[in-house]
């Protein structure tokens, strides 16, 4: 990465965030939160964190490839969640990594795993850091003498390209924006773009089963994975290159969504694709969510598989410029590397008509999209920086996903937000929920729930977990997953252990247990030691 990241929260340290556009939510929100007074804290500089002394000494062999210094290890504390950000932004730092490992080769990681093994120290693959589940955080569990952060930067190359299958074998450290960049050369993309694009890496897309830029079709990372190597504490494993097979259950589909606990992704052979060459996207009005998710259902039993269709509610159109105040919007958008879109645009255009959806008809044909989806882009794009900044502000805002079949989605939807709205006036008196599709299936959507509320000084952490708590609870209780993108971490864990079956937590603990015995890869995460010992 080329400019310095925050160690506390979003992004690179030096962004600025555009002052007209905080001044415009500084606004709305002293109207929507009822705020008169908006006070920004600042972090404190890196140099005066007062972080406690790594305690243990490294091997000599270690020493070149880890660092002590408060910057990394403030640094790989934390995600990038509420929780992680407010204790981040409040110098709260009680259990930081010892130390911040950068191996440089995979006989870096395997020394790193023995030496973890031998001394009972905890590694945590970190990744880019942008997990929003406490995925990366260091564990304070009293059984580690210590933990050490695991940081595949160095792990940044494209290593091969195989035209004929149109697929490439990359290094697991790559940031989207490098896998990108090495991938144009050769007219072929990897079109995986979660909101962290530019903040995390393809192993850590791998590692938790990211959700990325398609709505329908290719939703997720592990769409294009082809094969897959994994260092672990028991050696190295390396799946086959396949296409697909039947051969029992999928091995790669087992490291895939396996969040660090299993091993670490040193590299994958990806699936790839031509860059698309035709792109158009219009924003849809309907009179409300509903008649927009009655428009986004059959969207998605058409079978026309939009790269774009993305569902926002009323409120949350109007905060990002998309709409007036009075309709939802549905983003519709088709590419392709191969033919012109417009026929496959036309004909969901004529499946929104019939559920009162209206659009404008762009002055030119050949525009490639609407001023609306350039705006909600920019606004996708800008929000977890945005995020930040009202955080500072003590504004409490965060977001749930998740996903549920269309027979359950109105009942579900229904449960969700009067189980937020139940706890934002418990917690805070007041608050707002807004939603919109991630993605659409033909059996159902994945609703993302986005809570807006002012926090109480110095207790907003709490605060936020008590939200946290019942809406989660509620989004199991009514039949969804507790997510759909993010992945389970620490965070979702007692909700992820209500949705699988008892016997399925026994049989990931086995896995575990025979790739990492002592149980030094991120423990805590996905799954708890308990269900070994059941």
């Amino acid at each position: 990465m080329s400019t310095k990241r925050s160690y506390w929260g979003w992004g690179n340290a030096d962004f600025v965030f555009p002052a007209a556009i905080l001044d415009k939510y500084k606004g709305m929100l002293r109207n929507l939160l009822q705020v008169d007074q908006l006070d920004a804290i600042e972090p404190l500089p890196v140099a005066d964190l007062q972080l406690r002394p790594p305690r243990f000494a490294l091997p000599a062999e270690l020493e070149s490839i880890c660092s002590a210094t408060n910057y990394d290890r403030a640094g790989h504390s934390y995600g990038k969640s509420f929780r992680d950000v407010w204790r981040g932004l409040h110098g709260y730092f009680p259990h930081p990594p010892d130390y911040v490992a950068f191996p440089r080769t995979e006989e870096d990681v395997r020394q790193l795993m023995q030496f973890a093994r031998a001394e009972q120290i905890a590694l945590i693959p970190y990744g880019g850091g942008s997990s929003v589940c406490g995925g990366v955080e260091a564990t304070d569990d009293p059984n580690y003498q210590g933990t050490i952060s695991v940081d595949l930067q160095h792990f940044n190359e494209l290593l091969d390209i195989d035209h004929t299958s149109r697929s490439a074998h990359l290094q697991g450290g790559m940031y989207g924006p490098a896998i990108e960049a090495a991938l144009k050369p050769h007219g072929v993309t990897l079109r995986h773009y979660p909101q962290s694009f530019e903040f995390s890496t393809l192993g850590g897309w791998i590692a938790t089963r990211s959700g990325g830029h398609f709505a329908t079709l290719y939703t997720h990372i592990d769409e294009f994975v082809q094969s897959i190597r994994m260092v672990t504490p028991e050696g190295i494993i390396q799946t086959r290159r396949l296409p697909g097979h039947g051969a029992g259950p999928g091995e790669e589909r087992l490291y895939a969504g396996s969040e660090g606990t299993l091993g670490i992704i040193t590299s994958a052979w990806m699936r790839l694709q031509s860059i698309p060459q035709h792109k158009r996207t219009v924003a849809v009005n309907f009179p409300g969510f509903k008649a927009g998710a009655e428009a986004a259902r059959a969207l998605a039993q058409s079978g026309l598989y939009p790269s774009n269709a993305r569902l926002i509610d009323t409120m949350e159109a109007f905060t990002n410029g998309l709409g007036d105040g009075q309709s939802a919007v549905l983003l519709v958008g088709f590419e392709s590397h191969q033919h012109p879109v417009e026929p496959w645009l036309q004909e969901a255009l004529n499946i929104c008509q019939e559920y009162d959806g209206t659009w404008e008809t762009p002055s030119k044909p050949e525009k490639v999209s609407s001023s609306r989806s350039d705006t909600w882009k920019q606004s996708f794009l800008l929000a977890p920086y945005l995020r930040d900044e009202l955080l500072k502000l003590g504004v409490i805002v965060e977001t749930f996903e998740t996903a549920i079949t269309w027979d359950q989605y109105p009942a579900f939807y229904k449960a969700v937000k009067k189980a937020a709205q139940a706890a934002l006036q418990e917690q805070c008196g007041f608050g707002l929920i807004t939603c919109r599709f991630t993605h659409i299936y033909p059996d159902g959507p994945a609703p993302y729930f986005t809570v807006i509320a002012p926090g109480k000084k110095d207790r907003q952490l709490e605060q936020w977990d008590a939200i946290k708590a019942t809406v989660s609870q509620a989004i199991v209780d009514h039949g969804g997953t507790i997510t759909h993108h993010h992945a389970v971490g620490r965070d979702h864990l007692p909700y992820y252990q209500q949705q699988h079956t008892p016997l399925f937590g026994k049989l990931l603990a086995s896995a575990k247990k025979t790739v990492d015995p002592e149980w030094v890869l991120n423990p805590g995460v996905l799954l708890s030691r308990h269900d070994d010992r059941k």
